[in-house]
Formats: structure tokens, sequence, C-alpha cells
């Protein structure tokens, strides 16, 4: 007698002395409580076993009652046909199928620049400050003469700006290089590199120059973002009219960029035009200046780094295989189902 059986009636003795009743006692634990009586009067141990039902027997009748509800149904092995041409179209699926694979996966690790526009000032811990980079050259201008100048309409007036700034002579002494950190404010306004804090005034200033940088904000160098941080950069004038004035007039856009972690760079881009012209004073004497004139615009560019959520990858993987066996399928059985007719054509069974 074994466990998972079904009894009728049954009367099973052993004696007492007989070790085998304590393998019978782990049996009938096994078994309904109410189906078992022991008696134990006598010399035997006596079992009454009656239309018992054991607990595997249940589990088998739970699963089979769990897998009427599966939807996938397996067909037998020895009922299906294989065929060349379902062989060749399951080979190009699968490659198929690694092909999308693998590009939705590069595009999932690759990160996304997603840009946006909002009127607002983004960077309001900043004091009401810009800071300004500044890199120019004036080869046919003496350092001595060289200044910058900075003014604006809430009333600043600096004439030859000296902080965070450096003259490198060129030329042998004949030329200079003006590189300089400054800040403006938020307001328009302009600074201009003259003569105008020169003690000596010279007869005739040479503003042809080139301009390497002028950049404004955070430095930011991101691949994706492709903007004017630096417009005027490699911006030549040495062609141009010695004594002409130059005016390059600047429309600032605040720029923000975050990064995956959530980082904020400031930055600031611009458009610029500008205009050579020829400056006199009050006294009649021509004094030029390369002039930098700029307004902020309202409209701040926001730049942020996202990658594809993981949940779109999932779904993006699971549309691709499914809708690939779908098609192939439908392809594999239009095939079979033509191929089938024409052989049933070529044997002349088909009414």
């Amino acid at each position: 007698m074994q466990p998972g059986m079904e009894f009728e009636s049954e009367r099973v003795s052993l004696p007492k002395k007989d070790m085998r009743w304590k393998s019978w006692m782990g049996t009938v634990s096994g078994l309904r409580s109410e189906s078992v009586t022991c008696d134990g009067g006598g010399p035997e141990l006596t079992f009454h076993l009656s239309s018992v039902i054991s607990h595997s027997k249940m589990g088998t009748e739970s699963a089979a009652f769990l897998s009427t509800f599966d939807i996938y149904r397996k067909v037998p092995k020895d009922l299906t046909q294989p065929t060349y041409t379902g062989a060749f179209i399951s080979i190009l699926c699968c490659i198929f199928i690694l092909f999308l694979f693998l590009s939705e996966l590069t595009g999932f690790i690759a990160t996304e620049i997603v840009n946006e526009l909002y009127v607002d000032d983004p960077d309001k811990d900043s004091g009401g400050k810009i800071d300004v980079s500044l890199n120019i050259s004036l080869p046919n201008l003496h350092c001595d003469l060289v200044g910058l100048d900075i003014q604006d309409e809430m009333g600043r007036h600096e004439v030859g700006h000296i902080d965070n700034s450096m003259k490198i002579p060129l030329n042998q002494g004949e030329g200079c290089r003006f590189e300089g950190e400054f800040t403006v404010n938020k307001v328009p306004g302009n600074f201009h590199v003259s003569t105008h804090g020169a003690t000596a005034q010279p007869q005739s200033p040479d503003m042809t120059h080139t301009i390497h940088k002028l950049a404004f904000g955070e430095k930011l160098q991101v691949q994706k973002v492709q903007g004017a941080f630096n417009a005027l950069g490699g911006a030549n004038r040495l062609s141009s009219n010695p004594l002409a004035s130059h005016d390059y007039i600047l429309k600032i856009v605040p720029t923000v960029y975050e990064d995956l972690s959530g980082r904020r760079r400031f930055s600031y881009q611009y458009t610029v035009a500008n205009k050579e012209y020829v400056a006199y004073s009050h006294t009649g004497r021509i004094i030029p200046a390369i002039w930098f004139r700029y307004d902020l615009s309202p409209i701040t560019v926001k730049y942020t780094e996202r990658r594809q959520p993981f949940y779109r990858f999932i779904t993006t993987i699971c549309a691709i295989i499914g809708g690939t066996f779908t098609v192939a399928g439908i392809i594999d059985s239009c095939i079979f189902t033509a191929s089938e007719a024409w052989k049933k054509i070529q044997i002349g069974k088909m009414s």
C-alpha cells in the first residue's frame, strides 16, 4: 500500500513488535484524519482505511484545473512538419530580430538631448551678474594704450578695467593681446576695447583686430549641443580701416544644460551683427574703439540630457520579437499553402 492510493474498507493489521507500523503511521499521517481509525487493544495494531484520497491526488486535480487556463496549448512534435522554406524564413527572422535588438540596445545605452524654450531667469542665484570671458589681439596697438571700459543702464561706468585681465605684447611690443574675465549686470549695456583709459592718446590708433574668444557664463562643451556660445570666435578684422570703430551688437540668450544626474550649468548663447564706421570726438579727432553692445533675451533655452526609460525599451523589444514572428509566420503559411496547392495541381487532385 502506497500513499496517494484510494482504499475501499480495507483492514490492515501489524504486530506491535513489527517496526513497520511506524512507517505505516507515517503513511496514514498523509491521509485525511476522518478516514483513519486505529485499534491498539490486542497484540496487533489495526488500521481501518475507508475511501481515502491523498493530498497528492488533490494536488494533481488542482494542477489539472489550472492547466485549463493555458492559452499557449502545445502541439505534439510528431504532428508538426518542418520545411526548408520555414527553416530559411526562421533564420532570416532571427537575424532581423538580432539587428533590431542591437539597434534598440544602442539607442537605450546612448543619451538624447531634449530642448525646450520658456520665459524666465534660469540663474536666480547669480546676483544679477553674468560672467564674461574676452580674448582679443590688436597687432598694431601697444599694450600701454589698450584698455577695457564697461558701462550699462544701471549707471555703471568703469574706464580702464584691470581686474582679472592680462596684456601680452605681440610683434616685439608693437601689438597687444588682451585677455580678461569680468562680470556685467543683467541689463542692456556695453563694454569696449579702446584707448580711452590711456594717459596720452595716440595720434593714429590702429584698431584692426582678431577676436579669439567672447563667451558668457559657464563653459559648456557638450558634443550633442551645437550652439552659438562663441559666435565671435575667429572674427578677423585685420584688413579693415585702421581708424574705423567696430560695433558688435549682441543678443544674449540664457541657456541651461541639465545632465543625467540633475546637475545644471548656466551659460549664454548670442547672435551678433556688426558694423564699421569712423567716429569723431567733439574736438574733431578720430578715436576708434571696438564696441560690444549687448541686450538680454527674455527667452531661455534649456537642454536636458535624458535616457530612454527601461520599460519603453522592454516594450519595444517585445513588439519587435512578436511582430517579426507574426509576420514571418504569415509569410511562411502563405508559401506553404501555395506550395501544397501547386503540388495538388501537379498530381491532378484539385477539382
